[in-house]
């Protein structure tokens, strides 16, 4: 956790706010550094905000 908050140029305190959904909705730039250091690309993260949680727990 503290190397990808290094990484993508955040604290570690608020990547586990965003973890934890105290902070619900980050900026725009702060998820792009962190999809960005895990190699998760933006695309990935709107069809998976897309999809309804039910169906992404079926898929899992």
């Amino acid at each position: 956790m503290v190397q990808v908050a290094l990484d993508a140029g955040i604290s570690v305190e608020t990547l586990r706010k965003i973890e934890t959904g105290r902070i619900a909705t980050p900026a725009f730039f702060t998820i792009s550094a962190v999809a960005e250091v895990l190699g998760i690309s933006l695309d990935t993260i709107a069809r998976t905000l897309e999809t309804p949680q039910s169906e992404q727990e079926v898929a899992s």
